[in-house]
């Protein structure tokens, strides 16, 4: 997994996860109206993100491609088992729990989430 990414960082690979591959100029377009920033500080966060191994590229003839090398997916699981190991001691209910009671828990998200538990349970009898 790469180095921990940061929320500019994560705002660059958003654009990557949904297009990819995409060129620097096409990446400080998409964000320029969200974040004002200009083509050089798109540039600098994708040379992090290539530095930290969360994307590749690839020369194409004067600019380079950029795509990503690690999924969404991969991300929010670090990401999440990162959030419980600082805040819970590595424990997934009480995050589960802190959610749920700051009502960022849906009648959805608990439909889901009993549905998850149960098949982890089928799994791992």
């Amino acid at each position: 997994m790469a180095k921990r990414i940061t929320t500019a960082e994560f705002q660059v690979m958003d654009v990557l996860w949904n297009e990819n591959p995409v060129a620097a100029s096409a990446v400080a377009e998409r964000l320029e109206r969200e974040t004002g920033w200009s083509l050089k500080t798109v540039k600098t966060l994708l040379s992090r993100l290539v530095e930290k191994g969360a994307v590749s590229h690839q020369p194409d003839g004067r600019r380079y491609l950029y795509r990503p090398l690690i999924s969404r997916d991969e991300h929010a699981q670090h990401a999440a088992r990162k959030l419980a190991d600082q805040l819970f001691g590595g424990r997934a209910a009480p995050l589960v729990a802190h959610l749920a009671e700051s009502k960022g828990l849906t009648d959805e998200d608990v439909r889901d989430l009993e549905k998850i538990l149960e098949e982890f349970k089928r799994d791992g009898d």
